[in-house]
């Protein structure tokens, strides 16, 4: 056996050893099997249309959390400026994208603005000199920060969402951003799909605001309320567990907000009745900590997507950065409202968009239809490899099933998830499999037809047909890279199978079948070719 030959069958036995070892996890028998201790604990994935499951399309709120975020900036400059002696009146949103406060002495505004350019850049200042010596400031984002915002929320939901899938147990989700601050979620063999759809959606935006006292319920539910003030519907729990509400007036500017919390768990009180105990971190521990010392016998709304679950009266300084939320809440109720506190609020509400249910029947039944598309393919092509090429038939057939195992095993190690296109990438990638190595016979033919002998014909043929078949294969790999790019997620199965096919019938056709020309023809001198 010549040297050349006998290290490239050294590399494609091991290749092929790491392929089985990667592709025998995804066989059902295995998986269950006490070999599977052995194996790597990847495996391929069914999607959504094989698995069954749910797919929903959500749109982000942007422009929420553009003023939620500049809301909050309000409050940092007003206790900046309070440390530098510099006194400005509560700021307030105007049209959610501007931000207005009025300071109290003009002698002061050499300072503020210097203020403003050192610690808020981020944000345009224009300012009004009025008539009782005070000044009169609107803030807005700059352009580029608002974009900076804007990408950040989108991601943080992203995040936030897949932490709650992550709790909440679904196995190979897909979760991925659109265009149009859109976020696309795939839960493939969800059973429990609309509590999944209300743990997703919930935007869980946590605010703690002071009540507002003295303000008449009756004009609070026509919205007749005090400046810088907004009325909310407070919830109740009946005995019949059903819920009423009833209005509160609260300050519109949040005192804190759920994005310090570092821990909320379910706990009993000493009725037994579930409520959400609540963890902040550092920084929201020592704010806490502030807010309740200088509000000690006033009451402090909970505010929870915009609808207040309780308000209890601050009886002292709160320390160690510890609350909780009480509501009536059922135990799976709090579970869940436990499970999005844990997991972090989403930075701004979302709304679904498009809803589709699978069925787990219908993904078998692609299953099925899909495999046996693939059994009747490959079974007709590799008939007709052994009727037209004789042996060499049999040797391309031979590297045919080699190339499926290497894109199981490539499905596996890489973690993708195989779903119905991805089948039919597959089916692809079979025909261009085959495809190759009827353009590297039909050179060898030629060869033969010359006059060469089996070897130098094989070795003269390969020779030739390889950069034709890496020139067609690339061109087509970049194609595919470029759908799964661009694509969305059946399209990207597509790519994800088409790519990995394409690999591993280059490697197949043109070094595995290589090697078993040359151990055939090197075996027995004098051995003709079949072909």
């Amino acid at each position: 056996m010549r040297e050349g030959l006998r290290w490239r069958l050294l590399v494609a036995i091991f290749v092929l050893m790491v392929g089985v070892v990667y592709a025998l996890p995804s066989i059902p028998a295995i998986g269950t099997s006490p070999i599977k201790k052995f194996l790597p604990e990847e495996k391929v994935s069914l999607g959504l249309d094989l698995q069954g499951g749910v797919h929903l399309v959500l749109g982000v709120d942007v422009d929420k959390a553009l003023s939620n975020n500049l809301s909050l900036m309000g409050q940092d400059i007003r206790t900046v400026a309070r440390e530098d002696k510099i006194f400005i009146l509560q700021p307030r949103l105007v049209q959610n994208d501007k931000l207005e406060f009025v300071l109290l002495k003009s002698s002061q505004k050499e300072a503020l603005d210097a203020l403003l350019e050192k610690s808020f850049n981020r944000l345009n200042a224009e300012s009004t000199v009025l008539d009782n010596n005070k000044v009169r400031y609107t803030l807005t984002y700059t352009s580029e920060y608002k974009k900076y915002v804007s990408d950040l929320t989108l991601d943080q939901a992203v995040k936030t969402i897949r932490n709650r899938v992550d709790q909440f147990g679904v196995a190979e989700p897909d979760i991925r951003k659109q265009q149009g601050y859109r976020i696309q979620v795939q839960l493939p063999g969800l059973s429990d799909t609309e509590r999944a759809i209300k743990i997703i959606g919930k935007t869980a935006h946590l605010e703690f605001k002071m009540v507002r006292e003295g303000v008449d319920p009756a004009k609070a539910a026509k919205g007749i309320v005090p400046p810088g003030t907004e009325a909310m519907k407070q919830m109740h729990r009946n005995p019949d567990g059903t819920y009423s509400e009833s209005f509160i007036v609260v300050n519109t500017s949040a005192a804190l907000t759920g994005d310090t919390i570092s821990d909320a768990r379910v706990a009993y009180d000493k009725f037994n009745k579930p409520y959400v105990a609540i963890t902040f971190n550092s920084s929201g521990a020592r704010r806490f900590e502030e807010i309740t010392g200088q509000n000690v016998k006033k009451r402090m709304a909970i505010v929870l997507d915009d609808k207040v679950y309780s308000a209890p009266v601050i009886q002292e300084k709160i320390r160690g950065g510890r609350a909780s939320i009480s509501g009536s809440f059922t135990t799976e109720e709090a579970h869940d409202l436990a499970i999005v506190l844990r997991a972090g609020s989403l930075p701004a509400p979302v709304k679904i968009l498009e809803e589709r249910s699978v069925g787990p029947s219908l993904g078998q039944e692609s299953i099925d239809q899909g495999i046996t598309a693939t059994l009747v393919g490959g079974a007709l092509v590799m008939v007709f490899m052994m009727i037209y090429y004789g042996f060499s038939g049999v040797i391309a057939n031979v590297v045919l099933l080699m190339n499926i195992i290497f894109i199981v095993a490539g499905l596996a190690a890489f973690g993708a998830t195989l779903t119905l296109p991805g089948i039919a990438g597959i089916i692809l990638t079979l025909g261009m499999a085959v495809d190759a190595n009827v353009i590297i016979f039909e050179r060898i033919r030629e060869e033969v037809r010359r006059g060469l002998t089996p070897f130098k014909a094989v070795e003269q043929g390969f020779s030739s047909a390889t950069l034709t078949i890496f020139d067609a294969n690339v061109t087509t790999l970049l194609a595919a890279i470029i759908l799964y790019q661009f694509g969305t997620g059946p399209i990207r199965g597509f790519a994800v199978t088409l790519s990995l096919g394409i690999l591993a019938s280059m490697f197949t056709a043109i070094f595995c079948a290589r090697i078993i020309f040359g151990l055939w023809i090197n075996g027995k001198p004098g051995r003709k070719l079949s072909i």
